[in-house]
């Protein structure tokens, strides 16, 4: 595993935008260090008007997708949503939800950007140098930069740039249906979070640990509304 970096997450938006800028630079978007045998997925959802949190995460075989295990964590939503901020709204809570699980996943996917991201620091990214393992960014829309026309067909890709830096891939994961925009997190290049997201998306346009995470995480955020008060942070 590799280092890990910590700070507070009790900031305000102005720190958290130089934050950003002091982590962005600590980003290692080099190859993946060992094979991947496991891969982990992790979404939130909010409830009580938004002001908590419930994050999932779904660990799961990389070759057959079959959910080895699950873990959640629940908290108080420590920032409104800001654009560009995500993380230090969800990440906490993820991160987390990662600590519970049985054993360290080899790669996490998460719903989000990676190096797709105005200060090159997504969600992903933030949440790879905190736990120290190789992340991808998948987000269903683009943060910043260009990209040409994407191909019809699933697999079709093209390139995600700004500034003249490639930050990404637009990835076409079923025939005719919106693209993703794929980037690497940490500790992985673009070519493998690449070939790992199309290789998880099996069926449907996001990848099967994404789906997992976010369909668990809808459940239990209408079992903590149903029983308020019988759950307690994780």
């Amino acid at each position: 595993m590799a280092e890990t970096i910590r700070h507070s997450w009790q900031i305000s938006p102005q720190q958290s935008v130089r934050l950003q800028r002091e982590l962005a630079p600590h980003v290692r978007c080099t190859p993946l260090a060992r094979p991947v045998r496991t891969i982990a997925g992790v979404d939130c959802a909010f409830f009580d008007s938004g002001r908590q949190i419930v994050a999932v995460a779904v660990l799961m075989q990389a070759k057959t997708l079959e959910i080895m295990a699950m873990a959640y964590a629940v908290d108080q939503v420590r920032m409104p949503y800001v654009p560009g901020l995500l993380s230090f709204r969800e990440a906490p809570t993820q991160f987390e939800a990662v600590s519970q699980l049985p054993q360290s996943p080899d790669l996490v996917l998460v719903d989000g950007a990676g190096q797709a991201h105005p200060r090159r620091l997504g969600i992903a990214s933030h949440l790879g140098l905190w736990l120290g393992i190789p992340t991808v960014g998948v987000a269903k829309s683009r943060l910043c930069g260009r990209h040409r026309a994407v191909g019809r067909r699933r697999g079709c890709c093209v390139k995600l740039i700004d500034g003249g830096e490639v930050l990404g891939g637009v990835l076409r994961t079923r025939d005719d249906v919106k693209p993703l925009y794929v980037s690497a997190g940490h500790l992985i290049t673009l070519a493998e979070a690449l070939k790992w997201t199309l290789r998880t998306a099996r069926q449907y346009r996001l990848p099967e640990p994404i789906r997992a995470a976010d369909r668990i995480a809808g459940q239990l955020k209408t079992r903590i509304a149903e029983h308020s008060g019988q759950f307690s942070p994780m």
